[in-house]
């Protein structure tokens, strides 16, 4: 009877609304920007730029949303999630406004560079993902990890059709300002993700702790800086992917819907290995997990590469990078909240995602670069791989525990 109780009181006291909420938010700010590379010919065949101007614009974008994480994580923690989440609309809305009448490079940078970006870190996963862990019990969090991380892969599915079936039907143009306008819901979706880092499920030690401490203690711990080296990675080859897979598609001379159909498999699939990843997160050792994804990536894009490319092997390979597309954030968090607690995880796990956004600069920065000077993207593609190789070594180490911190004696 007390099991069953115990139970009952477990589910009635699950945040749905908030969880339900996040998830929406997650979708709607991580749809738009993953279909970017729907925009780079049309834009560039009607402005005249060349793939290093659209690529510098979607790499700024990339690095002020790493950037602009840490800070927009660590204003969530002290004056709470909605503030932040409100602002991501704005500066969302606008920047895709703003990029749809850029008339020359400058405005283009800094629509769809710096304000989308800015965007995106105030309403991306850390943010939502850090609300759900100071409601959500330890036992019960890579799995709610995972829940969300899939609904930010659902925005990708869904948006990728979307973003093409209105560029047809409108122009690139006036999509990016239906897109704008469509962000402007983010504000009012957020009003439930009230709360900051003093409603958290925190010790005494870690509300005591100051945020300089914070950032001391977690670059002077091993296994955090690991963490970061790794996840410096999974930026670059995502970014990269986003960004110029639909020109890549086109140089092959396959049809432009399969690079639709592959942006649309990718997120399908990034749903269902998002959940897995959850799943298998809290069941499983997260280090060994993570390196056998970045591994699995490596293969995977090799194969790629040497077999004949074709209409089927896109969808393939699409299937198979859906599956450990965002499969890394779910465990990668939980590592943080597991070595940090929830004090200061908006903070922490933004310093994370601003080295995997510095490798979506480079990631999505030298893709143009070396196409403009080699007319191809294999360098790019290769570098990849190199660098799945290196994740897979650097997370192997990392160990799964709380810091160690010292017991604070009893006020007298």
């Amino acid at each position: 009877m007390t099991n069953a109780t115990a139970t009952q009181s477990s589910r009635s006291s699950f945040p749905w609304l908030i969880v339900a909420c996040g998830c929406i938010i997650a979708a709607m700010t991580f749809g738009p920007r993953s279909a970017m590379g729907f925009f780079q010919l049309p834009m560039l065949e009607d402005r005249g730029w060349d793939r290093t101007t659209f690529g510098l614009a979607m790499a700024i974008q990339n690095l002020l949303w790493g950037a602009g994480q840490p800070i927009f994580g660590a204003i969530a923690d002290r004056f709470g999630t909605w503030r932040v989440l409100a602002l991501s609309g704005i500066l969302y809305a606008a920047g895709l406004c703003m990029m749809a009448v850029a008339t020359d490079e400058i405005m283009l940078h800094i629509g769809g560079g710096v304000l989308v970006g800015l965007g995106v870190a105030a309403g991306s996963f850390g943010i939502v993902l850090a609300a759900f862990a100071r409601r959500i019990a330890p036992e019960q969090r890579s799995m709610v990890f995972g829940i969300g991380t899939a609904a930010g892969s659902a925005g990708m599915f869904l948006f990728a059709p979307i973003t093409q079936a209105l560029i047809d039907t409108f122009g690139w143009s006036d999509t990016l300002v239906y897109l704008g306008i469509a962000m402007l819901a983010i504000p009012l979706l957020a009003i439930p993700l009230t709360g900051n880092a003093s409603t958290a499920r925190a010790t005494q030690a870690e509300l005591d702790q100051t945020i300089g401490a914070a950032l001391r203690e977690a670059f002077g711990h091993q296994s955090f800086v690991l963490l970061v080296a790794g996840f410096f990675v999974c930026g670059f080859q995502v970014a990269f992917i986003t960004a110029h897979f639909p020109a890549y598609i086109g140089d092959l001379g396959i049809d432009a819907r399969y690079a639709v159909i592959a942006l649309a498999l990718i997120g399908f699939f990034n749903i269902i290995g998002s959940l897995g990843s959850g799943f298998i997160g809290q069941r499983y050792s997260k280090p060994i997990f993570l390196a056998l994804i970045y591994l699995a990536r490596s293969v995977a894009i090799t194969a790629f590469l040497i077999l004949p490319q074709t209409p089927t092997s896109v969808i393939v390979f699409a299937i198979v990078m859906g599956l450990l597309w965002l499969s890394t954030v779910p465990p990668t968090n939980a590592l943080v909240a597991i070595m940090f607690g929830t004090r200061y995880l908006g903070l922490l796990g933004g310093m994370v995602f601003l080295s995997h956004q510095v490798g979506s600069f480079l990631g999505v920065w030298l893709g143009g670069y070396l196409y403009d000077h080699f007319g191809t993207y294999d360098p790019v593609w290769w570098l990849g791989v190199a660098l799945g190789i290196f994740a897979a070594i650097v997370h192997w180490p990392i160990k799964e525990s709380p810091v160690e911190r010292p017991i604070l004696a009893p006020a007298e």
